[in-house]
């Protein structure tokens, strides 16, 4: 059996830090980021893997007063219903076992917020804030070529990895949003983004209050052994 290097071991801790430490942050301070930590993160963002050196992701990083814009816009889609997802959404692409993985840590998220599982109201009002980007003074709103398919969404993937991580490890809290991608129509308008990048994801950021219950709450991933097998 072959071990690492003992000279591993300080790299592995800090990875088992970053990684590990990493979660969903969903309540922020107002304090914006510094522009040269901006650039730092998403310069180091930049590196990640991608099919034959493509790198066909496209980050708008939004601050200030677009990104309030971005916010009051995103409400109004919101209340008119008024939906443009660019890569469609089924319920019926998540098994048994995937739907109750979300319902455990959705029951723990709304647990703490003190959010009973049948106020239907209270959950449709946090989810409309989720469109605020949760208080984050930041969000970065990932984008592909219009022509993307399938296979392209897992360059963005490893891209999207490799910025949270970036920003756990420069100190930054943040929270990975499918939700902001229902309004790809609402997003380009406001942003002056063109028609020829499709949104996949956004994520917001900045630092977390570390008051709000539900930034304390821990979501188990599932056993090593439900999803690995090793063969030999």
């Amino acid at each position: 059996m072959t071990t690492a290097p003992a000279s591993t071991a300080p790299l592995r801790a800090h990875a088992e830090q970053l990684i590990r430490g990493r979660r969903a942050i969903r309540a922020f301070r107002p304090d914006p980021v510094p522009q040269d930590v901006l650039r730092a993160v998403f310069s180091l963002a930049g590196a990640a893997p991608s099919n034959s050196n493509t790198q066909p992701w496209h980050a708008e990083v939004v601050s200030g007063a677009a990104r309030d814009r971005l916010s009051a816009d995103l409400l109004a889609a919101h209340a008119a219903e008024h939906r443009t997802p660019d890569f469609p959404y089924r319920e019926d692409m998540y098994s048994d076992l995937h739907r109750k993985r979300r319902s455990a840590a959705g029951a723990a998220m709304y647990d703490a917020l003190g959010i009973h599982r049948t106020d239907q109201a209270a959950r449709a009002a946090y989810d409309a804030e989720s469109l605020n980007f949760y208080g984050a003074p930041h969000v970065a709103l990932l984008f592909l070529p219009a022509t993307a398919e399938v296979r392209m969404a897992a360059d963005i993937g490893m891209y999207s990895q490799t910025l949270l991580l970036a920003l756990t490890a420069y100190g930054i809290a943040s929270c990975p949003q499918g939700l902001l991608s229902f309004y790809a129509d609402t997003v380009r308008g406001s942003l002056g983004v063109a028609e020829d990048r499709k949104l996949l994801l956004g994520v917001s950021f900045g630092y977390a209050d570390p008051s709000a219950p539900v930034n304390g709450i821990s979501i188990p991933r599932a056993d090593l052994s439900e999803t690995t097998r090793f063969s030999e």
